[in-house]
This record gives C-alpha cells, structure tokens and sequence, in this order.
C-alpha cells in the first residue's frame, strides 16, 4: 500500500510569483529561439532560391517542369504530414487567438518544422512566397513550446507574443512586430499581454541582429518628396494601391470559395496545387524572371531608383495569387511589397519630378495596406526596412487612404477569412467566446 502524501502548501503569493518567473524564463528562452530560427530559415530559404535562379540560368526551360511538380510535393506533404502548416501561418495564429481549441494542432514543434521545410522547398520551385508569414507560426510554435517546457501557462498572449516575434525576426524591424500585434493578431490587447509582446519582439529583434548585423532589410533609402507633390501623390496612391491591394484580397478569398465547390478542383487539391504551379511557371518565365520567390531583389532595385519593367507588378500580382490559391506552405507579405514596388513605379510615371524611390515606397505601403489591412504595421515595415523617417507623415497619409479604399473592395479582412479553415468545427454545447488571456 502507497502511503499518502501531504503536499507542502505554497501560499499564494509565492505561487504566482514562480508562475511570474516560469513565464519569464520561458519568454527570454523562446524569444532567443525565435531569433535564431527567424535566420537559419531566412539562410535556406536564400540558398534554395539562389539554387533555383542558378538551375533557370542555365535551363531557361526548367521552371515549366520544375515548378509545377514542386507544387505538387508540397501540397501532396503538406496534406499527409501537416496540414496545419499550409498557407501563410498568420492566419492560424488569429485562428488559436479566437478559439484555444486549435493551439495543440497548429502550434506544435512538427507544425513549425514543417512550416521552414515546406516554404524552403517552395522557394527551390521559384514559388511567389515570403518568409514572413511563416516565421509567424513558426514563432509561435516555439514560444508555446518554451512555455511547456517551464511548465508556464499558455495563454492568448503567448500566441501573439510569438507571432509579433517572429515579424521582428524576419524584417529586423522590432516596432513593426508589435505594431503587428496590435493590428492583426490580438482581439483584446490588454496591458498585461503588452509587457509579454514587448519583451518577446525586443529580444527576437535583438537576438537576429546581434548576429546578422545593423541592417535595414531593403537597404538605406534616403527620398524625399517635396509637399506640393506630397500632397497630390500620397491620396493618388492610397487609393489606387489600397484598391487594388483590396483586389486581391477579394479576388483570393472568392477563388477559393469557387475552387472548394468546383467539381474539378473541389476534391482534387493536388491538381489544384498543379496547374498553380504551372500558371507560376508561365508567368515567371514570360515575364523574364520577374516574379520568381520573394521578389526583395526587384522591390529593393525599384526603391533604389532603377528602372524596373513595367510587367513587375501584374506578373507579380498574378504570380502572388495563384501561389496562395495552391494552399501550399509560404507568406505573402514580402510578395506583397514586391508588387506594390511595381505598382509604384507605374505611379513615377504620373510625377516624373519627384524622387523615384520616395513614389515607390508609396506605391508598396498603399498596396500592402489594401492587401494585409494593416496601415500602421505597413508604415512601420518600410520606414524600419528602408531607414527612412522623412517620409513617415506621407506614407501614413497614404496608408490611411488605403485602408480606407481596401475596405471598400474587400470588407472582410485577408487574414481574418483565411483563419476559418483553421478554426474547430464548433462544440455541441457553446463554445467559450470570452477573449480574456485565459489559459489555452
């Protein structure tokens, strides 16, 4: 016979202070791992598409072959092992954040695995997909699993913290990562999540630059526009960016819905997956490589003032959309910069005075703000990534207009409408819909 115990009663307050301390510890421990990850995933992914640029060098043929059968393995791994890596990665974490039923499946140490794996493998396709994104859940995979480790709690803000890290990580741009906390990932931001946020954004930031280096991500970028043309082009790109960001929103969210009820492509994701790929292939190799991966290197080109083709930002567009309609794993934030970037410089036409690259930056914060739905993460990415302040008045005045006209084509939020895949069916009694930072 066992003989009884008699646990040692811990007063209260001590009881919290270790609970204080676990969270901590598992905050400084995940936010360093996210830092590191956030650069050994930016390494492979450039090594897979430096590789991939130097296969279609030489075979300009290639991608047609290569790119659509990469779709397919993706999407084929992506359904057997993981289904819960597909897409971006941001949408998952709004989904965990709205109901903690999801957090076991879409934030486990496999989950995030697969998420760097999948999106490198996309990448060697020449696939029209970020980092970003990704590097979201992959945060957020890594803070929970610090949490557990600790034996801390896993709460909402664990979720967000490791997200907003993760944006920090990738872009190098701290400020961003919590902006992108407030905008996107929290439905109640409340004062004892912002001290977890903060302190997970500021140390990921600082792990990934210690070791990488002080670098702004598109380079130092140092335009500047004159008021009178302030005035004129910052309304002008808002809305025409912010519309067509709000474009392909709508114009994602309805393929989807039109491909799930097609006979065809309904339960056939994998032909899906394939003639994605193929229509990648197509563009990028009619647009002579324009829209292969990231797309950093003809956004960072536009911004630096030289002339881009002016097939970057439709080829690009079409490249982006029909990437994120294949389901396979990969983000859509720098794709978004990218055509944005394109976008801009068609706007160089309409004010050939004024500095090229100061109208670019417009263009990609109005794009990417119609796009994500989130104007100050989108002034806050390009004045962190370009380490430009003199523009930060015109650029926020151009987000705000592209807020406003993304809306007016899309009212439902990108992000917000793809996390319905990932939400659990629904519970036969109701469900718990209090947003409180409660224990998941």
């Amino acid at each position: 016979m066992s003989r009884p115990r008699f646990p040692i009663p811990i007063p209260k307050r001590l009881s919290e202070e270790m609970g204080d301390w676990r969270r901590r510890v598992a905050t400084l421990m995940g936010a360093v791992a996210i830092g590191l990850v956030a650069l050994i995933f930016a390494k492979a992914g450039d090594i897979a598409l430096d590789l991939f640029h130097a296969m279609e060098a030489r075979w300009f043929w290639l991608p047609a072959i290569l790119t659509p059968a990469i779709f397919v393995i993706c999407a084929w791994l992506t359904r057997l092992l993981a289904a819960e890596a597909a897409g971006s990665g941001i949408p998952q974490v709004i989904a965990a954040v709205r109901d903690e039923r999801a957090t076991e499946r879409l934030f486990s140490l496999k989950a995030g695995f697969a998420k760097i794996s999948l999106t490198v493998l996309a990448l060697l396709g020449g696939a029209s997909v970020g980092r970003e994104g990704p590097t979201v859940q992959v945060g957020a995979a890594i803070m929970t699993a610090t949490h557990r480790l600790t034996q801390a709690a896993v709460r909402r803000s664990v979720l967000i913290a490791g997200g907003a890290a993760g944006v920090s990580a990738a872009f190098n741009t701290p400020l961003a990562g919590i902006a992108f906390a407030i905008e996107e990932l929290a439905i109640a931001y409340e004062q004892r999540m912002a001290a977890l946020v903060m302190g997970a954004v500021i140390i990921a930031g600082m792990t990934a630059q210690g070791i990488a280096g002080d670098y702004t991500y598109f380079g130092s970028i140092d335009a500047t526009l004159p008021l009178h043309t302030v005035l004129i082009a910052a309304p002008v790109a808002g809305l025409l960016g912010g519309a067509l960001g709000g474009l392909f929103a709508r114009t994602l969210i309805r393929s989807r819905q039109v491909a799930r009820q097609s006979h065809l492509f309904g339960k056939r994701p994998i032909l899906l997956a394939f003639v994605c790929g193929a229509v990648v292939a197509a563009v990028g190799i009619a647009s002579g490589g324009l829209t292969w991966g990231t797309g950093y290197e003809p956004a960072k080109m536009a911004l630096e003032g030289q002339v881009m083709s002016e097939w970057l930002g439709p080829a690009k567009f079409a490249a982006t959309l029909a990437t994120s309609l294949s389901g396979i794993p990969g983000g859509i934030f720098a794709p978004s910069l990218a055509v944005g970037a394109g976008f801009g410089q068609w706007l160089t036409w309409l004010f050939p005075g004024a500095t090229a690259g100061a109208i670019v930056m417009l263009g990609m914060v109005s794009y990417f703000t119609g796009v994500v739905r989130a104007p100050l993460t989108a002034v806050i990415i390009l004045t962190e990534t370009t380490g430009n302040i003199g523009l930060l008045l015109p650029l926020f005045a151009a987000a705000l207009f592209a807020d406003w006209a993304g809306a007016m084509v899309c009212r439902e939020r990108l992000y917000h409408a793809l996390a319905k895949d990932f939400m659990p069916p629904p519970e036969d009694d109701k469900a718990e819909s209090s947003n409180s930072d409660k224990p998941v």
